[in-house]
């Protein structure tokens, strides 16, 4: 991933909670058919490895796990993004050099890919990603509420993965090698956007 160093993000904590914050992930892999890439919910063990591992789960039809990837799988975790119109900048107003651009996060986590159908292993991924997305509900569901015939059913149509990550890429493009005078600019802007996304990406443009 290209990542100028004003906008490379090496901090670890930093890297895991914009994962967390992303829910859903892009896994890409390499197999003899060429590229796959599938949008996955996926959580992280950070107690597992230098860098944390990733598990979940997808379908036993997808043919990503079938074609038996070739070296590391990718995955890809996007944060807030937003357009940045000129119009916002102080500078513009000053000389009028200048043009869109795009704010974002994105981390790229990379290892080794592992996927597995193994009834007890799959039933812990499973129940792992329910407790971290049911968390907070006013009425929350677990694996248990649902019949245990039906479940075991519904574990045969997936199949597990994990994914040790030996390195971790994260840019966070928010506008860093502005003025203090054109970030207030985009801050502004993004704030008042009916977009919700947009209004994330606001608040995470640093000030002075």
């Amino acid at each position: 991933m290209y990542c100028p160093p004003a906008f490379r993000e090496e901090d670890l904590p930093a890297l895991h909670e914009l994962m967390r914050a992303a829910r859903l992930a892009n896994v890409v892999t390499s197999g003899s058919n060429g590229l796959h890439a599938s949008p996955l919910p996926l959580f992280l063990d950070e107690t597992e490895g230098p860098f944390g591992t990733l598990y979940g789960h997808l379908a036993r039809a997808n043919e990503q796990w079938k074609d038996t990837p070739v070296g590391d799988a990718l995955a890809i975790f996007m944060g807030p993004d937003a357009y940045v119109t000129p119009s916002w900048y102080a500078s513009k107003k000053e000389h009028g050099k200048v043009v869109p651009t795009w704010n974002y996060s994105v981390v790229q986590a990379r290892g080794p890919i592992e996927f597995f159908d193994d009834e007890t292993r799959l039933r812990s991924v499973v129940e792992r990603l329910t407790a971290l997305h049911e968390a907070g509900r006013p009425e929350i569901w677990s694996v248990s509420d649902a019949p245990e015939k039906f479940i075991r059913g519904q574990l045969r149509g997936i199949v597990g993965l994990r994914l040790a990550i030996t390195s971790l890429e994260g840019k966070r493009k928010m506008s860093q090698n502005r003025s203090a005078a054109d970030r207030a600019g985009v801050a502004s802007g993004l704030a008042a956007s009916a977009h919700p996304g947009e209004r994330l990406a606001a608040a995470q443009i640093p000030q002075d």
